[in-house]
C-alpha cells in the first residue's frame, strides 16, 4: 500500500473506530484554550480566515481559540509544531496545498508528512491572479509573456513560498509557456502584493484576497486569472488557459488538521464547528469579499481530496523537474 492511499486508509479507520472512551473524554472537550497554528506570515488570506474562523469557535466552545503565526520553510515550521503536539485537540494547524507539495518535494521532513496529522476539515477555495504594478509596461499576458521571452531571466515574479500553490504554478507558467522568469519567495502572499505595490518585484501570483482591494484602487494591475472560467468580480480579466494555455488551472485552498492520534470524537467536534462557521452567513459575506469561496468538506472528504491532490502535485513536480533548495 503507498503512502498516498495509506493516508487515506488510516483516516477512515480512526473515524469508523471511534471508541466509547474516546467518545466520554470528547465530552469534556474543549475544556481550557485551543491554539489554532497558522504557518504562514500575517496579513494574508490565511490569516483572515484563521481569525475569523477563530472567533467563531471561540463563541461555539466556550473557550478561546489562540491565532499563532509560525511562518518560515515553505510551512514546515508551524506544521512541524503541530506534528509533535499531544493529539489531544488543543493545537490544530491550518493546512494549505503545501501539505501535500511538501509530502512530495522533502524526502525528510522533520515529521512523517500527511501521515503526520489527521484531516479535520477544508474551509474555502482561493482564486489566484497574475498582477504587475500600474507603472508597468506589461497591460495583457501576451506582452508580459513576450517580454520574458524576449529578455529571459529578467522578469522577477512574487509569490508566497516555497512549496505553496503559488511556487507550483509560477513553475507550471514557465513549463506551459517556455519562459524564464526570477521566482521571488516570501513567507506570505500579502508580502509578496507589498513588494510589487513598492516596485522592487516586477510582477506577483498569488491569492485574489490579498490583491482585490488593491485592484479595486488601481494599485494593481491584473494581466491574468488562474481559474478555469474568469472570476465573477474580474470577469474583464482573461482566464491563463484561455489566452493559449488550454488546461491551465491553480487554485489554493485551506483547511485544519490535527497530530495523527487525535481522539475522532474531537475531530468530529472541530469539523462540525468548522461546518457551522462555514455556514454563518455573516463569516460568508466576509469571505467572498475578500476573493475566498466556501467549500467545506467533512474529515473523511477531506482525506479524499488530499490523495487526489497529491496525485496531481506529484504528476507535475516530476514534470517540470520542480526542487526546493
Amino acid at each position: 500500500m503507498n503512502h498516498r492511499r495509506q493516508f487515506l486508509a488510516l483516516t477512515g479507520a480512526a473515524l469508523a473506530g471511534a471508541a466509547l472512551p474516546s467518545m466520554a473524554w470528547a465530552q469534556d472537550y474543549p475544556n481550557k484554550p485551543i491554539h489554532f497554528v497558522v504557518p504562514l506570515a500575517g496579513g494574508g488570506s490565511a490569516d483572515l480566515l484563521a481569525r475569523l474562523v477563530a472567533q467563531h469557535l471561540s463563541q461555539r466552545f466556550g473557550q478561546p481559540v489562540l491565532v499563532e503565526l509560525r511562518p518560515g520553510g515553505g510551512t514546515v515550521i508551524g506544521s512541524n509544531l503541530v506534528a509533535h503536539a499531544n493529539p489531544d485537540g488543543y493545537t490544530i494547524l491550518f493546512i494549505a496545498n503545501s501539505l501535500v507539495i511538501n509530502d512530495k518535494l522533502h524526502s525528510h521532513l522533520p515529521y512523517k508528512g500527511m501521515k503526520a496529522f489527521e484531516p479535520v476539515a477544508l474551509m474555502v477555495n482561493s482564486p489566484q491572479v497574475l498582477a504587475v504594478n500600474p507603472a508597468s509596461t506589461y497591460h495583457s499576458l501576451k506582452e508580459w509573456l513576450d517580454a520574458a521571452h524576449a529578455t529571459p531571466d529578467r522578469i522577477s515574479l512574487a509569490s508566497l513560498g516555497p512549496a505553496t500553490t503559488q511556487h507550483m504554478a509560477a513553475a507550471a507558467l514557465q513549463a506551459a509557456t517556455g519562459a524564464a522568469l526570477i521566482y521571488v519567495p516570501f513567507t506570505g502572499g500579502a508580502l509578496a502584493v507589498n513588494a510589487v505595490l513598492g516596485g522592487h518585484v516586477d510582477s506577483v501570483l498569488g491569492n485574489l484576497a490579498e490583491m482585490s482591494a488593491h485592484i479595486e484602487t488601481d494599485r494593481l494591475r491584473p494581466l491574468a486569472v488562474c481559474s478555469a472560467q474568469r472570476l465573477p468580480t474580474l470577469l474583464q480579466v482573461p482566464t491563463i488557459a484561455e489566452s493559449g494555455y488550454p488546461g491551465f488551472e491553480a487554485t489554493a485552498w485551506f483547511g485544519v488538521a490535527a497530530p495523527a492520534g487525535t481522539p475522532p470524537a474531537v475531530i468530529a467536534l472541530l469539523a462540525d464547528g468548522l461546518k457551522s462557521a462555514m455556514s454563518d452567513p455573516v463569516i460568508r459575506q466576509q469571505l467572498e469579499s475578500h476573493g475566498l469561496q466556501t467549500a467545506y468538506l467533512g474529515p473523511t472528504a477531506l482525506a479524499s481530496h488530499i490523495t487526489q491532490q497529491y496525485g496531481r502535485y506529484a504528476h507535475l513536480i516530476d514534470d517540470a523537474k520542480i526542487t526546493v533548495q
